[in-house]
């Protein structure tokens, strides 16, 4: 054979194909590993400049935003497989590489893209932002997790539940250990009941609505949009649930802030403080940590009807400006107020009912905030108990004697939900408040699961919400 023969031929450099649905899709992933950003604020943004500049259609939109959640949300299960299939720790690959490779691993273990679709597409994406060299890396890992479906990879990669129950958990439902264990001490049971709760954690939320009494009913909302496009709310008679790609920005209630966008179980807090039995005046209200406002939004709406007054206190200035936009045209008195809820400018004893709702982990947000599981430490919890701690001791000393205080958390976390409220109550780490506790489960009709009381937790398996938690106290002395 001659040399000419042996010589292959040159191949001409071939240009890799831009897809600009897989580009937005690793921006986004770049910008919450970079920048400790939340997807849920740097997607709408990128989507909204790729429809101006990229014709982006409603698919492609629909494409990016699974992408970009379905990744985050099985970050933990895609790296314990690509893990399996690189040959150094994940620590030493670049991270820019690692958004490339969980972005192939979830269209080719958690979508119906065909296997050489998924392949292709990704080996394009990296050659785009990685570079040739660094896509013949991500080219030879994709094949190999092609190999195997989700099912077989677990099965090679989740330690046997009978070995390390939390541990198996963790792999299989793309949850870290210390919250699969913090979520099971909360919710209780057998092993089906944590199993539900993290698969509710991985499923697409649904977008509900809430129309403010005295400004927009329910029945508007069905009717603009229609059967298909929505149905009503389960447990609060503001809610309407929109039906999967709905968009609540081109609803005219909501556009004039006569509806805004609000979990049910966020809705049935604020429900359940405004019809808490109280004897004597209910003209005052406060929420005292209102950012960024839809809380404060309802609870202005409901107080209106009764012609109380509403002040919605939040600490940071730029959270303060989100509660008055959310409380602009209510129909009765309020007032938006920066303050710092642990070092109150009002007197004591001046409101009639008083809302608490946290700062907290948002472990009971993960449908909505998938990277904040990654994000979060247990130490955390270290940190956010004083404050809520200091903040029940102040909404308890807000309330006159007969007023109820509403404590609300968007966390299961027993650290952050009973244990704070007995430490208050009993005077841990802090004075002893004159307060009792309230049965809150009666004012949550209709709400099937509410457990022994008198406290309330709401679970997205159970109730379709995030996992809210609620306890009412009436001030006694």
């Amino acid at each position: 054979m001659s040399e000419q023969r042996r010589r292959r031929p040159h191949k001409p450099y071939r240009r890799p194909k831009k897809d600009p649905v897989r580009i937005l899709a690793f921006e986004a992933l770049r910008a919450v590993d970079e920048r400790d950003a939340y997807a849920n604020l740097v997607l709408p943004p990128l989507l909204r400049k790729a429809r101006e500049e990229e014709g982006f259609d409603a698919r492609d939109a629909a494409l990016a935003t699974e992408l970009v959640y379905g990744t985050l949300r099985r970050q933990g299960t895609y790296d314990a497989i690509v893990s399996a299939c690189v040959d150094r720790p994940l620590r030493e690959v670049d991270p820019p590489v690692l958004d490339v490779l969980a972005l192939g691993a979830h269209q080719l273990l958690g979508t119906r893209i065909p296997t050489h679709a998924a392949v292709s597409a990704s080996v394009e994406l990296a050659r785009v932002v990685l570079g040739d060299g660094r896509a013949k890396f991500v080219n030879a890992v994709l094949r190999k997790i092609a190999q195997d479906d989700l099912d077989g990879w677990l099965e090679r990669v989740a330690p046997p539940y009978a070995e390390d129950p939390e541990d198996h958990l963790s792999v299989v439902h793309s949850h870290p250990r210390w919250v699969v264990s913090a979520l099971w001490d909360a919710l209780g049971g057998p092993r089906e009941g944590i199993e539900d709760l993290l698969e509710a954690d991985n499923e697409r939320p649904e977008v509900t609505l809430v129309a403010r009494p005295g400004r927009a009913a329910p029945a508007e909302l069905l009717d603009v949009l229609g059967d298909k496009a929505a149905l009503p709310g389960r447990w609060s008679p503001y809610a309407v649930r929109l039906a999967e790609g709905g968009e609540p920005g081109a609803i005219d209630a909501v556009r004039e802030g006569r509806a805004g966008v609000q979990d049910e179980g966020s809705q049935l807090v604020a429900i359940a403080l405004a019809n808490a039995p109280l004897d004597g005046p209910d003209a005052r209200w406060l929420d005292g940590c209102a950012g960024p406002g839809g809380k404060a939004a309802l609870l202005g709406a409901l107080a209106a009807e009764r012609g109380a007054f509403l002040l919605a206190a939040e600490k940071q200035p730029h959270r303060a400006r989100l509660v008055a936009r959310a409380l602009a045209g209510n129909p009765g008195p309020y007032q938006v107020l920066a303050a710092d809820g642990t070092r109150p400018p009002w007197r004591p004893g001046t409101f009639d009912r008083v809302l608490v709702d946290v700062p907290c982990s948002g472990l009971g947000a993960l449908r909505r905030r998938p990277e904040a599981r990654w994000r979060r430490r247990p130490e955390d919890l270290e940190g956010f108990a004083p404050l809520q701690r200091a903040l029940l001791r102040e909404a308890v000393a807000a309330v006159r004697v007969g007023g109820v205080v509403g404590y609300a958390t968007c966390s299961p976390h027993l650290a952050e939900t009973r244990a704070v409220v007995e430490d208050v109550l009993k005077g841990r780490g802090g004075p002893a408040v004159h307060a009792e506790q309230l049965d809150a489960r009666p004012l949550l009709p209709g709400v099937p699961a509410l457990g022994d009381g008198p406290d309330v937790q709401l679970w997205p398996h159970l109730h379709g919400t995030d996992a809210m938690y609620l306890a009412l106290l009436r001030r006694t002395a």
